[in-house]
């Protein structure tokens, strides 16, 4: 375990005005790090320092941010094994995430936005006769549509992913010249000071990039409102991203949102029944039930809907939970022990609810780390909180449906609409289907994305896009330039 870890502000590694807390891996209840406590005054320094960096950087020539975000992909590439083990640590993300779908995700990002540097920012627009023009004469106006870089960007992370979440922030925003204030979340916030560390000796000039850590609410809320932050791009529950749209709201402050999930997958009488048991099986599990675009409610038709149903049980019965370090293991810890609480507390809500319990529900033996099994639930109503409410763990709801029209609406009947999954052998049907859900992304025969298309959510869900180009022109402001042609 290395020492205190210190905060990045400036280009400079700066003691923390309060200490530090412990940093603890979830599977072993070990402490794994100490990490700073920043001050509310630390917080506003590494936004003044964003700010003061921000002409320079902006002005750089994008064939140099390029150079830059490239190397910070190969530092990050070249030191994947201990970078994956700390993210691991630090997350309870088993081996194979940490590394494949943390770390080497991470990377991928930085190489991305390395060529996103890179592309076009102007757009002739088409030339238009003003017949008002000055003195009363007709004018012929060229006009030019410019994405400009927004200014300091503060960038506030989830605990599910402590290497591609951050990285799918920064580098963006940096490929667009904006200079960027990371707030990581409290959980696991080591990984985000080994990625400065890359940034910095990839070349990345001092204030560049801050990072501010701490377990505090005030440090979080001290890089939202200080004066010198223009956007906030932030991934984590719906009830802390309404707070912080309010603060953004008084200080007409740009916004970029992720926020929470409950996707449905409809299951049709005709679907590949195999290939959508596995498709939810694998990821309602993956990093143990604790991310944003899981399915976590299941609509299956009638009359496929017992054997999805033990199909589902069977899958779920079936994933070994334990020690993530273990190359078998599919499901590891939950991020902490009151978030375990959290999830189980959920799973006895559903027995009194009166759900039928198919799978799970008991916590795995072991007398160390805070795990939960995978859970299933069957029966299911609409109106039960199980169904309704984002639990952020290994649980799924079952409900039945009859027809198309039905599976729609119990889809939309939902506060959220980030990803949802359609499964069905009538490809036509399934796109119609698609087409008419209320969710900013849907799978249809599958739970892969593709890295260009754009991800963000309707309702509850989040404001904006990113994603591919998308996130270049989140982080960007438009310009127009209109000249007598």
């Amino acid at each position: 375990m290395r020492e205190g870890e210190r905060l990045f502000i400036g280009g400079r590694w700066v003691d923390p005005d309060h200490g530090h807390y412990e940093v603890t891996d979830p599977a072993t209840e070990e402490v794994v790090g100490l990490a700073p406590e920043a001050s509310r005054e630390q917080v506003h320094a590494a936004a003044a320092a964003a700010r003061e960096a921000f002409d320079g950087w902006s002005r750089t020539a994008p064939e140099e941010r390029a150079r830059i975000l490239a190397r910070t992909a190969q530092l990050i590439r070249d030191r994947a094994g201990p970078c994956a083990e700390l993210a691991r640590a630090e997350s309870g993300a088993t081996t194979a995430t940490a590394r494949g779908m943390q770390v080497a995700v991470g990377a991928a990002r930085f190489e991305r936005y390395a060529r996103g540097a890179l592309e076009p920012v102007e757009e002739p627009l088409p030339p238009q006769v003003n017949a008002a023009g000055p003195m009363g004469k007709a004018a012929v106006l060229g006009a030019l549509a410019v994405r400009r870089p927004v200014g300091v960007v503060t960038c506030i992370t989830s605990y599910n992913n402590p290497w591609a979440n951050p990285a799918g922030k920064i580098a963006p925003a940096l490929a667009m010249g904006n200079t960027v204030l990371v707030k990581p979340a409290p959980q696991d916030p080591l990984s985000v000071l080994r990625l400065a560390e890359a940034l910095a000796e990839a070349g990345a000039p001092p204030g560049v990039v801050n990072v501010v850590t701490g377990s505090r609410p005030d440090v979080g809320a001290a890089a939202v409102d200080a004066p010198d932050v223009d956007m906030v791009s932030f991934t984590g529950s719906t009830q802390v991203g309404r707070a912080i749209a309010e603060e953004c709201g008084r200080g007409m402050k740009r916004q970029l949102m992720e926020l929470g999930g409950k996707g449905a997958a409809l299951v049709f009488d005709d679907a590949d029944l195999p290939a959508a048991v596995a498709g939810i099986g694998t990821t309602f599990s993956f990093y143990s039930g604790q991310i944003c675009t899981a399915p976590t409610r299941v609509l299956a038709q009638r009359g496929v809907y017992d054997r999805l149903v033990e199909g589902l049980a069977r899958y779920a019965g079936a994933l070994k939970v334990g020690d993530p370090k273990e190359r078998d293991t599919v499901v590891g810890p939950v991020i902490s022990a009151a978030h375990r609480d959290r999830v189980e507390a959920y799973v006895e809500l559903g027995r009194k609810e009166g759900a039928r319990l198919v799978a799970g529900g008991a916590r795995p033996a072991g007398d160390r780390g805070w795990y939960v099994a995978p859970t299933l639930f069957a029966d299911c109503a609409p109106g039960m909180r199980i169904v309704r409410e984002e639990i952020f763990g290994p649980v799924v709801a079952v409900l039945p449906f009859d027809d198309e029209e039905e599976a729609v609406a119990l889809a939309d009947d939902s506060d959220y609409g980030l990803i949802d999954y359609v499964w069905s052998g009538d490809v036509a049907r399934a796109f119609r289907v698609a087409r008419r859900l209320r969710a900013g992304g849907v799978g249809i025969n599958t739970v892969g994305r593709n890295m260009e298309a754009p991800f963000g959510g309707f309702k509850q869900s989040g404001v904006g896009r990113d994603v591919g180009s998308y996130a270049l022109r989140a982080y960007s402001e438009l310009q127009s330039l209109v000249w007598p042609g």
